[in-house]
């Protein structure tokens, strides 16, 4: 096998990594938060990488996007006010416009030179920031979280990188704590919270912390995610009132072609959660 025609990310700790074949490096740019390559692989389509670590790719990203959105924008019971802390491909944005009772969504995304590179490589996700609908910052998410107003917020979406450089303090307790004061009474907590197979104590930690920060209410989604290491991903919800075991149905007014999401499937992962994750909560 050529090395030099696989792009390789390793799971630090896992033992494990995942590679893509790609035919070229398309661009690579240096912003002052980290490096973000774009590749075009063999298989997958686009593939936007930043620091080594796929963030999403053409044939696959829609499973992670729909999952950190549907469940929370379902179950909640009038989302109106979304937030979107990262996020910059835009993917979850667009995902989250598909609901006609959004009012307003807005995105905090630290490095607009994320946006910028899927705005040329994955037009179809970067045209949500044209929707009326949109606001987009390109700012600190710690900083503008705590500025924002009170109980103002209906469903924020922490749609971050791992748990290191720029989104290492997405995972504290403090800034649990802080989205907490900033949503509705209602409100809803849906991030990503990394794969419960490669590394469980991890998912258990941030659980935990929900739990001090004060969600009374937690629920863990996961998902297959085929080019994130181990091929499994989840995304976890909380909040302090909404019980999170029951939503509305999709219709095909609500969420156009749902690729991935379906009420079954959300049905099934709040009744029969497998063993292993569990555990976990």
């Amino acid at each position: 096998m050529d090395d030099s025609r696989w792009f390789v990310e390793p799971a630090p700790g896992a033992g494990c990594s995942i590679g893509l074949r790609i035919s070229r490096r398309i661009e690579q740019v240096k912003s002052p938060f980290q490096t973000i390559e774009i590749f075009e692989t063999a298989d997958f389509g686009h593939l936007m990488a930043i620091d080594g670590c796929i963030m999403l790719t053409e044939r696959d990203h829609f499973i992670y996007h729909e999952m950190l959105v549907h469940p929370a924008l379902l179950t909640h019971p009038r989302p109106g006010r979304i937030v979107i802390v990262g996020g910059g491909d835009c993917g979850t944005l667009t995902e989250v416009l598909k609901h006609p009772e959004v009012e307003s969504a807005v995105q905090v995304e630290i490095d607009q030179a994320v946006t910028a590179l899927a705005r040329r490589h994955f037009p179809e996700l970067a045209r949500a920031g044209d929707d009326p609908r949109a606001v987009l910052h390109y700012e600190d998410a710690l900083l503008w979280i705590e500025r924002a107003p009170p109980a103002s917020i209906d469903v924020l979406c922490i749609d971050s990188t791992d748990p290191v450089g720029p989104a290492k303090g997405l995972f504290e307790t403090d800034f649990y704590a802080t989205c907490l004061s900033r949503l509705k009474p209602d409100g809803i907590l849906a991030l990503q919270s990394e794969s419960p197979f490669l590394y469980p104590d991890l998912v258990k930690e941030i659980h935990g912390r929900l739990a001090q920060a004060g969600f009374r209410e937690r629920l863990l989604l996961p998902f297959p995610q085929p080019t994130y290491p181990s091929g499994v991903w989840s995304v976890s919800l909380a909040s302090s009132l909404t019980p999170l075991g029951t939503f509305r149905m999709p219709t095909p007014s609500l969420i156009p072609a749902p690729r991935y999401y379906s009420a079954g499937l959300h049905r099934g992962l709040i009744e029969g959660l497998p063993e292993l994750f569990q555990k976990l909560l």
